[in-house]
């Protein structure tokens, strides 16, 4: 079976031979400089810096640690290891010194590749470990201190389907993380399902503002313009107040971001530009029906809500281009198998909420597995699905709608009261930017739902009013019994909410006022 299910290896290898000449990436640095390769060109230098990796001790079924923000660095750090059937693990360059640890200490890296300005804080995190950490500057574009010799003489190694390519650390938003365990086989197909998704062809350009060491970017823009021959613009960061002006640069035609960015592009006062050329924008995660609308008018597309996980490797679910909504998740994806099942494991009725489910095979559509976790990985799957513990329910036009994770269901005095749709009512109120909802214990009902409010810019939502838009608008059940106002929520790198984080004691310098009670 391995026989007939491309690589991402074989990917690139073809992108560069079909495309060679034209463009590859265009990186924009810290500092606006900016630097093209075509393929052929970034080929040459993924060559010499797998020749490098393989002189430290890389070879065929190794980590190599990736510790990097958004630099040509981790794109050829990334594609050196694919080409010598090596491993990457790709972990946040913010964490912490025992967060990095961990991640070592679960795969055993040969080597690792950090940026020079954290050299000092990833060798102390190394100490104690075989791994050899190599530092390089997030703004180099020679990459020397990674190359080695290429020898043309040489016959690479051929990874196959099934060979492991990369384990990444889900982000831990309710939970420790696990370790996915990703194949060749997937990256090829999730770059062939989301180039297909988004009519992606190799006069196209993505714009990739989010980390690379997180999924979205590496399936839905990397993996996706890699399968078509298309080029990517690669940001050094995210920048809320100079993502159009980015867009426009670089003529950029296709772009993918969460709901948080977009909302913080709207709370800086963004412009509409007549010279941008966006035909395609996918999104992840909800925003009001108003802030979608704005936000069409100021990209000049209507962007297309997707829905996918790192273990489900393309985004499953897509929003169809003849009728985005922001109301849905939109349909299964070309390619895709997905369901909504009930408790019983059986295929839900229309408009009744049950569990998402994925099928697929492991380690081809869907991931290999979690890392060194067995017990886990076969509880995550039951009669060939994969069980996302996402909820969702489908309306009579096969679109589907999010309900929230299994644990955003909370049950107040017997009710269950999706925090979903609290948050999406809180979100709809002229003063609000954004809210998370989480559940507190309650001597009567057992649980009550308590806000979390982000106020917009200079407005001051207050206990009044917060209360009386939820009582106007949710049954007395759904309605917070308390709001805190808080500048930010706590959020992964690449915006999840930590609600994990979010407990009745914020910070005391903010407000904190009780809700309606029944």
């Amino acid at each position: 079976m391995n026989g007939f299910a491309p690589t991402f290896s074989d990917r690139w290898l073809q992108a560069v031979q079909a495309v060679g000449h034209r463009p590859f990436l265009i990186w924009e640095d810290s500092d606006g400089q900016v630097t093209s390769w075509t393929y052929e060109g970034f080929d040459a230098l993924v060559a010499r810096t797998a020749s490098g990796l393989s002189r430290m001790g890389v070879g065929p079924g190794d980590a190599v640690h990736v510790v990097l923000r958004n630099s040509p660095a981790f794109v050829a750090v990334w594609l050196a290891t694919v080409r010598l059937g090596a491993w990457m693990v790709p972990s946040d360059p913010m964490s912490t010194a025992t967060e990095l640890r961990v991640h070592m200490a679960r795969t055993s890296p040969v080597v690792g590749v950090c940026a020079t300005d954290r050299a000092d804080a990833y060798s102390r995190a190394a100490e104690g470990t075989p791994v050899r950490a190599v530092a390089v500057a997030e703004n180099d574009t020679t990459l020397e201190v990674l190359a080695g010799p290429v020898v043309t003489a040489e016959v690479p190694h051929r990874p196959r389907p099934r060979d492991r390519a990369a384990v990444m650390f889900t982000s831990g938003t309710t939970s420790a993380p696990k370790g996915v365990v990703l194949t060749q086989a997937n990256y090829a197909f999730a770059g062939d399902v989301m180039a297909s998704a988004a009519a992606l062809n190799r006069f196209h350009r993505q714009l990739v503002v989010l980390p690379l060491f997180h999924a979205n970017a590496q399936y839905y823009s990397f993996a996706s313009a890699i399968s078509a021959g298309a080029s990517v613009a690669l940001m050094a960061s995210f920048s809320a107040s100079g993502f159009l002006a980015q867009a426009a640069r670089h003529q950029a035609t296709h772009a993918s971001l969460f709901a948080a960015p977009m909302r913080m592009i709207l709370a800086r006062g963004a412009h509409m530009r007549d010279d941008l050329a966006l035909i395609h924008c996918w999104y992840a995660q909800n925003i009001t029906s108003d802030q979608y609308e704005e936000l069409s008018l100021l990209l000049g597309c209507r962007p297309r809500q997707l829905y996918g996980m790192t273990e489900t490797v393309p985004a499953v679910l897509t929003s169809r281009d003849i009728d985005p909504r922001p109301d849905t998740m939109g349909h299964p994806t070309l390619g895709c198998r997905v369901e909504i099942h009930d408790s019983a494991g059986l295929p839900a009725p229309p408009d009744v909420t049950g569990q998402i489910v994925v099928g697929g095979r492991p380690g081809f559509e869907l991931f290999d597995g979690y890392l060194d976790d067995p017990d886990t990985t076969a509880a995550s799957f039951s009669d060939g699905w994969f069980l996302t513990g996402d909820r969702a329910w489908m309306d009579s036009g096969g679109h589907f709608h999010f309900a929230g994770r299994s644990g955003d269901v909370l049950k107040v005095a017997g009710e269950n009261v999706s925090v979903v749709e609290v948050e999406a009512t809180l979100a709809e109120h002229p003063d609000v930017l954004e809210a998370a909802v989480v559940g507190a214990p309650d001597e009567i009902r057992d649980e009550v739902p308590v806000a979390f409010v982000v106020p917009l810019p200079d407005h001051h939502p207050g206990e009044e009013s917060l209360a009386a838009w939820c009582a106007e608008r949710l049954a007395p059940a759904k309605r917070p019994r308390r709001f805190h106002l808080l500048p930010e929520l706590p959020r992964t790198s690449v915006g999840k909410i930590r609600k994990f984080l979010l407990t009745e004691n914020p910070d005391p310098n903010q407000s904190s006022t009780p809700g309606a009670r029944t």
